[in-house]
């Protein structure tokens, strides 16, 4: 999947992302950060892409996506698991 900085600054970004499922699941990870103080993805048209804007205060946007990428592995792994168990 291809996911594309398109303004990088320490504290705001827009990223443009491949899947506007990914661009969804990453909002709810990113919203429930606290150091992130805005959060929301847009589509100007069916045909483009979602554009993920990011706000933080006290840690840049990458810490934050890297992080909120990390808490996503771990719950499907989680899940993964889980669903082995249950076999």
């Amino acid at each position: 999947m291809e996911v594309k900085y398109i303004q990088d600054e320490k504290n705001e970004a827009e990223i443009e992302i491949g899947s506007i499922t990914i661009a969804e699941v990453l909002r709810e990870y990113l919203g429930e950060d606290s150091t992130v103080s805005f959060v929301a993805w847009r589509k100007e048209h069916f045909t483009k892409n979602p554009v993920l804007k990011i706000k933080t205060q006290g840690k840049t946007v990458r810490k934050a996506v890297s992080d909120a990428i990390s808490r996503i592995e771990k719950e499907a792994e989680k899940l993964v698991d889980d669903i082995k168990k249950a076999k």
